[in-house]
């Protein structure tokens, strides 16, 4: 029996919104090359986005607690073997360049998902997002351009706070801005290993999975309460 919540914590990524994959940054490798004067080929960037990305996958998929600064995520993954005078004009630009990267302009609302918040709303339950990201920034702005992120009591990114998930403080951020037990939200999320096991460590009332068709495996494949598409879901439940 899945408990009624007195908040609910949602993940951002495949959960409140998605986009499709996309390797290819146009808009970002032109912001760079220009930032550094053409030091590098356009195509040389464009291979050092794409390897880095992949580098910043396989890193975040190793469970390490702590997340990584805008500019350790520059240094670590894409610039390293950039030409030192290249290297300090991206240093000198990491966090609107870490907007950039993180932004996709496909994003989009899950289905129900408006419906549901409203429906949070309209009961007097709070709302959070506890999400896994670069640049939280960039999320909270397409919330707020998608008309919903008014229905966010509190967001807590990664990037902010210092941690990603599994670390459940990055849940215990959020129910404590709520001033909320842990045990009486629900918490929804599109992977067992990250978002499911997250759950089970901060003790939440109610682990939910949303299924969003990304990579979910190895780590703690911890099980739900309960499994759903998407927003519709969420209300019937």
């Amino acid at each position: 029996m899945v408990i009624r919540p007195a908040a609910v914590l949602l993940d951002f990524g495949g959960v409140l919104a998605d986009a499709p994959h996309r390797a290819e940054r146009p808009d970002l490798v032109l912001r760079l090359y220009n930032l550094i004067d053409g030091a590098l080929a356009p195509g040389r960037i464009q291979q050092s986005l794409i390897d880095g990305a992949a580098a910043y996958a396989r890193w975040r998929d190793e469970d390490w607690p702590d997340e990584l600064s805008h500019l350790a995520v520059w240094e670590r993954f894409v610039i390293h073997d950039w030409p030192p005078l290249a290297q300090a004009r991206v240093r000198g630009s990491v966090t609107r360049l870490s907007y950039d990267w993180a932004w996709r302009e496909g994003w989009a609302l899950r289905p129900g998902i408006p419906e549901f918040l409203r429906s949070c709303a309209d009961r007097g339950i709070p709302l959070a997002v506890v999400s896994n990201t670069l640049c939280g920034a960039a999320h909270r702005d397409f919330l707020t351009s998608a008309g919903v992120g008014e229905f966010f009591a509190t967001q807590i990114y990664s990037d902010e706070a210092g941690v990603r998930k599994p670390n459940p403080q990055m849940i215990w951020n959020a129910t404590d801005a709520l001033g909320v037990a842990p045990a009486a939200c629900w918490f929804v999320g599109d992977s067992r290993r990250r978002d499911i096991a997250c759950a089970r460590r901060a003790d939440i009332g109610a682990a939910i999975l949303m299924p969003s068709g990304r990579e979910d495996s190895g780590g703690d494949q911890a099980e739900p309460d309960a499994v759903v598409a998407d927003g519709f879901g969420l209300l019937a439940l």
